[in-house]
């Protein structure tokens, strides 16, 4: 069985690393695999680099200008298409594709017409909605029955002048009805119930395998030097773990946050900031890291880890704090609520910061040390990297072998 992973980038950010980790486990497990992206990170083996940057900037305006979101990389997919004739593979594995790279109709178009499976992993909302990565801030759930008139316009794939929703729309759910042997992966309970709402109920498997975390790497470290280092020796430390911060993952809150904490607790934020920011004197900002080992420091270090974001698929840094033995609190929206196992941390009602911050001094009365072990239990029963890749192969060889049945 060959098996061929697209995805938008390799070995780095959440979507890179589990394609990167999927890869290796089959590679290891004597299945033939490869991968094609369009961003790729100290590759340790062959993986084919798909279109280039010019393109990828020239897709990314002429979405915006006209509205239709992965409708151009003509050539880029043409080339896509043609490594896919020499090598034939047998299952077709799509992740995120909406980074401007691949040319949509195109490649769902081939795939349908060589009868190739393919399995879809729904890292975001955006396989059954006309544009929307995300769709809860809005309230809008037009993708059950067509898009049109779209309230998100400007957000995630951003269109300048026109809506063409209510044709993407129909469009990705004419094309994913073309293909027979089509599996979904929704990350959580929560995105896997909002796929089965959507046309991609279709599809001959609908399953939640959750997200993995990579237990020898997170995992509880020894975290004195780490806290010598930054000076943070007798403080209580609130950790927040974004790839760019911004009002959608909370980032005011946090700063009201800090009004209302002990004059010894720190808040730690990882992740980008696009504009400056003033931030109060007991916030320390840290750039994004893609360096996972340095990045299970900081999980380790913190007493207690915060997640503000209320549109998580599944929301790996939280599990991965859980993983480090790091108690965790969410908002109770999205797929957050299904990451707190009991004595895991806390879930607070949507929006009630004050909620939080009891929740943070609870934490704080209580010591970490009360909640680790239950932390990393859970981490461990259903977040398993090799659980969890296996799940993925079951489902791989379940659509390989639907075109081999005997009538």
């Amino acid at each position: 069985m060959k098996v061929l992973q697209v995805n938008a980038v390799y070995n780095y950010s959440s979507t890179g690393r589990t394609t990167a980790e999927i890869h290796h486990t089959l590679k290891e497990c004597g299945i033939d695999s490869f991968v094609a992206c369009s961003r790729i990170n100290n590759t340790d083996g062959y993986v084919y680099h798909i279109g280039s940057e010019a393109d990828i900037k020239i897709h990314g305006l002429m979405s915006r200008i006209s509205g239709m979101q992965g409708y151009f990389s003509y050539f880029a997919t043409k080339k896509l298409l043609r490594y896919m004739d020499s090598l034939n593979p047998d299952i077709v594995h799509l992740r995120i594709l909406h980074a401007n790279y691949i040319n949509l109709p195109l490649l769902l178009k081939y795939l349908a017409d060589k009868k190739i499976a393919v399995v879809i992993t729904l890292h975001d909302c955006w396989f059954f909605t006309g544009k929307c990565c995300h769709y809860i801030d809005d309230n809008c759930y037009k993708w059950k029955e067509g898009c049109g008139n779209c309230p998100r316009l400007k957000n995630d794939n951003v269109s300048w002048f026109f809506d063409r929703t209510k044709k993407l729309w129909r469009d990705k759910r004419d094309l994913f009805f073309r293909i027979d042997r089509l599996g979904v992966i929704g990350v959580s309970d929560w995105t896997t119930n909002q796929a089965k709402q959507s046309f991609l109920s279709s599809a001959k498997i609908v399953k939640r395998i959750y997200n993995w975390i990579d237990s020898d790497v997170f995992k509880p470290k020894d975290t004195n030097h780490l806290r010598s280092a930054m000076k943070l020796q007798n403080n209580f430390v609130i950790l927040g773990v974004a790839s760019g911060w911004s009002e959608k993952k909370g980032l005011s809150q946090f700063i009201k946050m800090a009004d209302h904490i002990g004059s010894q607790d720190r808040i730690i934020l990882i992740g980008n900031m696009k504009q400056k920011v003033g931030l109060p004197n007991n916030i320390i900002h840290i750039e994004q890291t893609d360096d996972i080992e340095q990045l299970a420091e900081y999980y380790s270090m913190a007493d207690v880890f915060v997640q503000l974001s209320l549109t998580e698929t599944f929301g790996k840094v939280t599990a991965e704090a859980l993983s480090c033995g790091t108690p965790a609190i969410v908002y109770n929206a999205t797929a957050n609520p299904e990451l707190i196992g009991e004595g895991c941390g806390y879930i607070a009602e949507k929006n009630d910061l004050s909620q939080v911050i009891e929740h943070i001094m609870q934490v704080k009365k209580n010591r970490k040390s009360f909640y680790s072990e239950k932390c990393i239990k859970y981490a461990k029963a259903n977040f398993d990297k090799t659980k969890n890749i296996k799940e993925h192969i079951d489902m791989y060889n379940e659509l390989y072998k639907l075109d081999r049945k005997i009538c």
